[in-house]
């Protein structure tokens, strides 16, 4: 039942109009907002990345209301079963005020109020991103009726810039694994190659961008859960300097490694996302270290000359040489080369068993995940619900609850069920990881110190997105996951499989000038992005 396209079309429904308060407005059409005559054809929306759309809205050759219909449009045309494909799967909810929004904010335009780039430019949110109008779910039956109190601060502020919330994305359940299949969302698919996995845990995000189903989205990132999807569906995607960026209202795997930050088409709207989203907020207190070291705007780092006199370390213990690993080890290795084309300097790095021995030891995820998961949920739900009734404490939900619902996808069910009781903290156990976490800041400073380097390069996953139901290796991950420091993956080309490879630059703490620059000079040099051949661009007709 999980991928029935009526089922699935019945569960947005369901977690729609269940939110608290809002049953009566969510059934009823939105109302009629005047707008100006539209073209004689709506607009073709598919490959339009956030900038794109930025020119097409300040030049009033679309307005938002349009925009929405379309990218709607799409998801109905594409996540569930079409033709001979299954469908995408990549949605759970649609945001049914979405029109009125857009209808809204094109008046703002109208009346000469641009609130600045984002200005009524639609994006999907992962859906542990708590929203006041729409059930925050993190893709699980059991809490399909968790209505937040308020946005996380990262919604707060893209609304707050002018973004329009279209959809909410399905994601790993809990956040627990990179295939993104779920209890509520079931399995989503790679818009490449449909009998594939689209990454995770942000996987609904990474197909429904890489698909054309948005511009951008949001994800979050514990362990490559941003990077993983950017590769696996020709996107970019930024993983934040831990306290970069609020994690306020994101449903949480790990407190000391979760992050939270875009996937998009290409590294500038990726910056301009970032322009609207970072800097400190007093409910993450983490956030704190961020005063002083963020810029304006990272727009200006983008420079088509950015990548001139860097000097990238190539991290070879992350490349993989099993048959199935060399194409994405080839693609990267030809991405370094196109680096150098463009004025930067490689250095081989050897073998760093200290750094990877530091980076194997230091996953919180099995410590943190309750203490923070009740955390959040205790914060966040907004109403009682019955789901907090089956273990104690019986006022509030805890992880106990949802294990004793059942109502998780299996894979999920059986990781919840033996982490419910975890060992309280700080532990001896616990202690040592967060020591290990030290030992992999201070290793990678002295490596990047050591060779000079502005970054360090390696394959995002080791091999392409594989076939539902198969498992795949997601190492790479732990660089930047357990150390905190930022990474970004950027497009590096296609396997002879036709499917997308994501080469990823990591920094020192708040080095995103750098990384976004870089990123954007290799970018512009290779053109690496296109849409998916399965996903394409719908018939226009006349309206």
């Amino acid at each position: 039942m999980a991928n029935d396209p009526s089922a699935r079309r019945l569960r947005w429904v369901i977690a729609l109009v269940t939110a608290a308060g809002l049953s009566s407005t969510l059934i009823t059409p939105p109302a009629v907002h005047a707008s100006p005559p539209r073209p004689s054809a709506p607009p073709q929306v598919a490959g339009l990345g956030v900038d794109d759309i930025r020119v097409l809205l300040k030049n009033r050759k679309v307005t938002s209301v349009q925009l929405v219909r379309e990218y709607l449009r799409r998801i109905e045309a594409y996540d569930d079963a079409y033709g001979d494909q299954p469908g995408l799967s990549a949605v759970i909810a649609v945001n049914r005020r979405a029109e009125a929004e857009a209808a809204r904010l094109d008046g703002e335009r109208r009346a000469g109020r641009t609130r600045g780039p984002l200005h009524g430019v639609p994006i999907v949110l992962k859906d542990n991103f708590d929203t006041k109008d729409m059930p925050t779910t993190s893709g699980s039956v059991a809490l399909r009726d968790l209505q937040p109190k308020d946005d996380a601060e990262q919604v707060r502020r893209l609304r707050a810039a002018g973004a329009i919330v279209l959809a909410k994305t399905n994601m790993h359940e809990y956040a627990m694994n990179i295939y993104t299949i779920s209890s509520l969302g079931g399995q989503t698919r790679n818009p490449y190659d449909q009998t594939r996995h689209p990454g995770g845990s942000s996987g609904g995000t990474g197909a429904a961008v890489g698909a054309g189903f948005a511009p951008a989205g949001m994800g979050s990132d514990t362990c490559g859960s941003i990077r993983i999807p950017a590769a696996h569906n020709n996107l970019v995607g930024m993983r934040p300097t831990m306290g970069l960026s609020s994690r306020d209202g994101v449903a949480p795997l790990a407190g000391t490694q979760d992050t939270a930050g875009p996937l998009a088409t290409s590294v500038r709207d990726v910056a301009l996302i970032l322009d609207a989203t970072v800097g400190y907020d007093p409910k993450d207190p983490v956030t704190k270290e961020s005063l002083g070291k963020i810029p304006r705007s990272y727009l200006p780092s983008l420079q088509k000359n950015a990548l001139r006199g860097k000097r990238i370390g190539i991290f070879t213990d992350y490349f993989g040489t099993t048959p199935q690993e060399q194409p994405t080890s080839d693609l990267i290795r030809a991405a370094a080369d196109d680096m150098v084309r463009q004025g930067a300097k490689t250095v081989e790095i050897g073998p760093q068993p200290e750094i990877a021995a530091a980076a194997a030891a230091a996953n919180r995820v099995r410590d943190e995940f309750e203490r923070d998961l009740n955390a959040y949920l205790e914060d966040a739900n907004g109403r009682p619900s019955e789901l907090a009734g089956l273990e104690p404490p019986y006022d509030e939900i805890t992880l106990a609850d949802i294990a004793t619902s059942g109502q998780v996808t299996p894979s999920v069910l059986s990781t919840l069920k033996a982490w419910v009781n975890s060992p309280a903290l700080p532990n001896d156990a616990y202690n040592e990881k967060l020591r290990q976490r030290g030992v992999l800041q201070d290793g990678l400073r002295a490596l990047m110190r050591a060779h000079d380097l502005d970054a360090l390069l390696y394959p995002s996953i080791t091999q392409p997105a594989t076939v539902v139901g198969t498992t795949q290796s997601y190492v790479n991950c732990r660089l930047a996951g357990y150390s905190g420091f930022p990474a970004l993956s950027v497009p590096a080309g296609f396997t002879a499989g036709g499917l997308p490879v994501g080469v990823e630059l990591l920094g020192v703490p708040y080095s995103e000038p750098t990384l976004l620059g870089m990123g954007h000079a290799y970018e512009q040099a290779t053109h690496h992005r296109r849409l998916p051949a399965g996903t394409p661009p719908l018939a226009t007709t006349a309206k």
